[in-house]
């Protein structure tokens, strides 16, 4: 008997019809658990609530059934509908990622509604702009501090209707605008107990090709453009993956990043729908390693920034070890890469390193990765930017292989993916089922199949298609396709650096070699129109008091001003960026550089909220020390600090 495709096991689905499924499956299993519960997250009776940090928690349940999460969704869609939120209107969410966001999220979608998480981080500036373009008559909030982000702006948002806050206290009392959210629950509850069939009825006529939800895209320069995703585009994709990596009914995974993400949307709603899975919701994304510990979750994503902090992290640690210890886990560690990298290559791993893999992997290896929490992974994946190769080896020697994903909001995330049983280290995969990937004539990576987008909204409310007349999307993306069909992203179109003399070169190429070295935490390759290639270098905030406190360097921790001038760390850098820059090309070559003494964040403005660099913002901002790195010099030898 054939196994059907991806496309005929989903034909016809909708998430409302999943997760009724999962209602009369599973009803007694978990669907969603708080790991914020003590301070952060309580469940009152009528539902959850964010109160202010440091509050005294009002538990009681942390845990909803599926069961009971449906029941959850029903009540607060009838709400909405109570506020006369309509099929095809949108419905904004800022708030942090909990149950409550996402009991909201779906309530919405029942109604066909189109509902869009906005990124924490956004200014007043920002938020007006998205409530303008969305026309969101309903906007759901956390608390205080989203309030704070949109009261300059609340009133000059013709569209806007009600506002639905999280956490009652936060409630204002003099404007019948504001309604908290488990009032609007409670309202829900009483509509269905007088039309107990409303609920069904609501979500009965949605097509697998309606709107499902909408991201607005960070974006590193310009206006973000919202980006309407459909029920057959999450769901294939969901359908796509679990094709791929064969994970379990009923997986436990950690929902830590903002749910404006797409990758966060897909593994910790849609995802967790199609599995019947177990979705552990973190508000705190610095918590998430305490999270793992806690968890010890079936699948777990994480951008490059997780997996080369907890690589930093593991180095650093190794320091510290007594010296016969040390050495017997970096040679368990070798050992696996060893076999990785046979794997990677396609070739076979011989019986007797197989079997001294296994052996060295059970007594040195797998009690590090229960100390992480890493133990019971079966699906580790990585995407949003590139992850160095040299970490994804490393890690691969504790045990824990990273399957690398390339994929868009305009794609639902992963178009293409590494699995256990076909990957190759460096790439990003190949397409998943039922996707097309081309190189154009340019190199840009096109991408055609049923995950790509119905299109951009406009101010009008309408959808425009954002494909060839063929299908094809264009990503933006440059990158190459091997003979056996494995992608490798080069940089964003947009990002390559081409210099005085013409030279193209890969930015993320560089800053990730640099990045390689636990004490730099960020940095930013610079060279457009320029004779050679610099750098900006930003201290790891985390790691570097650590290293410094190992290595006797007297400076203040928590003082990376201090830390970013002093001799030894400034011989260390020099240090990481000469192995830098022994892999590199010469044109290619970092020839001087300038450290940073402050970290960048998606709120310092640096970075987007997915922490990808803001290029134009870093020129503009930091062009003095920028034109210091070039002034009176014509082609220096690598490399000079400053």
């Amino acid at each position: 008997m054939t196994t059907p495709s991806v496309a005929e096991q989903t034909e016809g689905q909708t998430i409302p019809r999943l997760l009724r499924r999962n209602a009369v499956e599973y009803p007694d299993l978990p669907a969603i658990t708080s790991l914020d519960i003590e301070g952060q997250v309580a469940f009152r009776g009528s539902g959850w609530r964010s109160p202010r940090p440091g509050a005294e928690p009002r538990l009681s349940q942390p845990t909803l059934t599926w069961r009971e999460f449906r029941t959850a969704i029903a009540e607060v869609s009838r709400g909405l509908a109570g506020l006369g939120l309509a099929a095809g209107e949108r419905m904004l969410i800022m708030a942090p990622g909990c149950p409550d966001h996402i009991v909201a999220d779906l309530a919405a979608t029942h109604l066909a509604a189109i509902p869009c998480t906005a990124y924490a981080t956004l200014s007043p500036d920002q938020i007006q702009f998205v409530a303008r373009h969305s026309a969101a008559p309903v906007v759901v909030l956390g608390g205080e501090n989203e309030l704070a982000r949109w009261r300059p702006v609340l009133d000059d948002l013709p569209a806007l209707r009600h506002v639905v806050v999280m956490d009652e206290t936060a409630l204002p009392g003099d404007d019948d605008r504001f309604v908290s959210l488990a009032t609007l629950r409670a309202q829900g509850r009483e509509a269905l107990a007088a039309d107990p069939e409303a609920f069904e009825r609501s979500w009965q006529d949605i097509k697998p090709d309606d709107p499902l939800s909408m991201i607005y895209t960070s974006g590193t320069t310009g206006d973000p453009k919202g980006v309407v995703l459909s029920h057959r585009n999450a769901i294939h994709q969901a359908y796509a993956v679990t094709e791929l990596h064969h994970p379990p009914m009923h997986a436990t995974n950690i929902a830590y990043l903002p749910l404006a993400h797409i990758a966060e949307r897909q593994l910790s709603i849609y995802l967790p729908i199609v599995w019947a899975g177990h979705v552990h919701t973190l508000a705190d994304p610095t918590a998430v390693a305490g999270a793992l510990g806690k968890v010890h979750p079936q699948s777990f994503f994480g951008v490059p920034r997780v997996w080369e902090k907890m690589v930093a992290a593991l180095k650093n640690m190794l320091g510290s070890v007594p010296e016969d210890r040390r050495t017997a886990l970096l040679q368990a560690n070798d050992l696996l890469q060893q076999g990785y990298k046979l794997r990677s290559a396609g070739q076979p791993v011989p019986a007797e390193l197989a079997e001294k893999i296994r052996q060295t992997d059970e007594a040195a290896l797998a009690p590090v990765r229960a100390l992480l929490g890493l133990d019971k992974i079966l699906v580790a994946s990585s995407g949003a930017a590139a992850l160095p190769v040299e970490i994804i080896y490393f890690l691969a020697g504790l045990g824990v292989e990273i399957c690398e994903v390339w994929g868009l909001s305009e794609t639902t995330g992963a178009a293409t993916s590494n699995s256990a049983e076909s990957f190759r280290a460096g790439t990003v995969g190949k397409a998943i089922e039922g996707v097309e990937v081309k190189v154009a004539e340019d190199g840009e990576l096109l991408v055609r199949g049923p995950i790509v987008f119905l299109g951009y909204l406009q101010e009008d409310g309408t959808i425009a298609d954002a494909t060839d007349a063929d299908g094809w999307y264009a990503t933006g993306d440059i990158g190459t396709i091997d003979e056996d069909g494995f992608v490798t992203i080069t940089d964003r179109k947009k990002e390559l650096i081409i210099t005085s003399s013409g030279k193209n070169i890969a930015p993320t190429r560089v800053e990730g070699l640099l990045k390689e070295h636990p004490l730099i935490g960020q940095a930013v390759a610079i060279g457009d129109d320029r004779p050679y290639v610099t750098a900006l270098i930003v201290l790891d905030d985390e790691i570097a008091p650590g290293w410094a406190a190992a290595n006797g360097v007297d400076a203040a921790p928590e003082n990376l001003t201090d830390l970013a001038s002093h001799p030894a760390v400034r011989a260390e850098l020099e240090r990481a960026v000469e192995s830098a820059n022994s892999r590199l090309a010469r044109i290619e070559q970092i020839k001087r550089y300038h450290v940073l003494p402050k970290s960048w964040t998606p709120e310092s403005g640096e970075l987007t909220p997915t922490l990808k660099l803001k290029r134009r913002v870093i020129n503009d901002r930091y062009s003095a020390d920028i034109e210091a790195l070039y002034a009176a010099v014509r082609d220096p030898e690598p490399a000079a600090g400053s």
